[in-house]
């Protein structure tokens, strides 16, 4: 019903016809309310209807002016005063970005700059528009400017977010690469650490041969050494000696006592 509003609020200013009215949405209030020549005229003869409007003047050509009754002053009041506004959940722009992991990273950052650029551009118009009406002393261009600098901040807010995003893709992508890397690392070094199978000795990560139950020598061991090569001993490396040690021991412990671990 906003669009019935907007045309009170306007005709609440002075009688105009409805090409006139047509012009103003063009020119400001189409930054936050689109509306069409048919529904500009469509909401003109409900507003009639409904005694809101009457017709002030007929001119040439079936020219008419419109002003706003008693009637409808007191309903563009009441909106104002007591209906609450609708806040808009809707956002296509932002639904989009819950699937951007349909896409590639590169489309995904792609789509967010476009974003950006977009709303750049949006901000640069409208900061020409509160140029035009800033010496403007008419009623609907001095509070029009609060309006216009609402969306200035929003296109403001919009373009730095999106190149956060589209930062945040990048960062993602760069992080992913270099835990594939590091696996890939880790697997080449831990290989080399492990004793050969049935060599009857295993080995620390310094090289030193491991003491007797520790995974290398004794009764058992070179079986111990073959079945943790069969299951990927060297799968990677310990950095800290103590846990290697534990490794080893829950090791000889499960290889001593069948029902451990």
């Amino acid at each position: 019903m906003s669009l019935r509003h907007a045309m009170l609020g306007l005709l609440a200013q002075g009688p105009a016809s409805g090409y006139d009215l047509l012009g103003v949405f063009n020119n400001s209030l189409t930054h936050v309310w689109p509306a069409t020549q048919s529904q500009l005229y469509t909401e003109l003869g409900r507003l009639t209807d409904a005694g809101l409007v009457t017709v002030a003047a007929e001119g040439p050509r079936g020219r008419k002016e419109y002003e706003i009754t008693e009637a409808g002053g007191t309903e563009l009041r009441r909106w104002l005063t007591e209906v609450t506004p609708d806040q808009p959940r809707r956002n296509d722009a932002l639904l989009r970005v819950f699937f951007l992991g349909r896409l590639s990273n590169a489309e995904g950052r792609a789509y967010l700059d476009n974003r950006a650029t977009a709303a750049a551009d949006s901000r640069t118009r409208l900061i020409a528009l509160r140029e035009r009406i800033s010496h403007n002393p008419s009623e609907l261009a001095v509070h029009g400017r609060l309006a216009v600098e609402f969306g200035i901040r929003m296109m403001q807010t919009t373009h730095d977010w999106a190149l956060w995003a589209s930062a945040e893709l990048a960062a993602e992508e760069a992080a992913g690469s270099g835990e594939d890397t590091a696996a890939t690392g880790e697997t080449a070094t831990g290989g080399s650490g492990a004793g050969a199978p049935g060599d009857g000795e295993g080995r620390t990560d310094d090289g030193e041969a491991a003491a007797p139950g520790d995974g290398g020598t004794g009764e058992g061991g070179a079986g111990r050494e073959r079945e943790a090569a069969g299951s990927g001993a060297g799968a990677g490396r310990f950095d800290d000696s103590g846990a290697s040690d534990r490794a080893s021991d829950k090791a000889h412990d499960s290889a001593s006592d069948p029902a451990a671990g």
